[in-house]
């Protein structure tokens, strides 16, 4: 069985509601589930949620709420692994056999099912624990710049000062949409970033982290743009 999960607590500080708050007509949350359908490649598509308002929309857009998760797996500290381990491990205990799973993130209006169905592809060729989707920073991360304690600019790696960019070593960071992982040895391994993580690379216009009000008028605009469009 394949399984998509979707981690989608209801406590969001800095957005209020983040997960159902509407996007272009609908839920944010309705595109990650809208996505894991097209791809047609899951058995069951869950939301892992302690809001029964999250749990209400999800399941109206088609997504499953088999269980409530724990309030103590729903705070600021919690990590993605504990909350997907979680959901495995109620699952099989009641009887799944599940043998990958998607962990999809519930605010990533600009996810495409090609690259769902590209991670799972890259995951069984390679027979790895997981794929990782990663994005390049828009600039070299070694020619990077720190304030000081004296309120001074300072270059983290100074041996880099005279080196041109393009001469530097490419540098990814997650692209926070969603991971795959073959599911006996994600359970032994315990994270996403495991011992043989393999890449899948993202463009960078259909990646933007949303986690202030700023960032979520910049998913607009980008949105608006048609970027994404396949």
């Amino acid at each position: 069985m394949n399984l998509a999960v979707i981690p989608a607590r209801g406590g969001s500080k800095r957005i209020p509601k983040k997960n159902i708050k509407e996007f272009f007509g609908k839920p944010i949350i309705t595109y990650s589930i809208e996505a894991a359908q097209k791809c047609k490649l899951f058995d069951r598509i869950i939301v892992s949620t302690d809001s029964s308002e999250i749990a209400e929309v999800a399941k109206k857009y088609g997504a499953e709420i088999p269980f409530m998760r724990p309030a103590q797996l729903a705070d600021d500290l919690t990590h993605t692994d504990t909350v997907i381990l979680h959901a495995l491990k109620w699952l099989i205990k009641n009887g799944q056999k599940i043998n990958y799973v998607c962990c999809i993130y519930p605010t990533a209006p600009f996810i495409q099912p090609k690259y769902l169905k590209k991670g799972l592809d890259l995951l069984k060729r390679h027979k790895v624990t997981s794929v990782l989707p990663l994005t390049n920073f828009s600039s070299s991360i070694f020619r990077a710049y720190k304030i000081n304690d004296e309120d001074q600019v300072e270059m983290i790696w100074p041996k880099y000062f005279k080196s041109r960019s393009q001469d530097l070593p490419a540098a990814y960071h997650d692209a926070g949409q969603f991971y795959w992982a073959e599911v006996r040895k994600y359970m032994k391994e315990k994270s996403f970033y495991s011992s043989d993580t393999i890449p899948m690379i993202l463009p960078d216009y259909l990646v933007k982290d949303i986690d202030t009000i700023e960032d979520w008028g910049m998913a607009e605009r980008m949105y608006q743009a048609n970027l994404f469009a396949e």
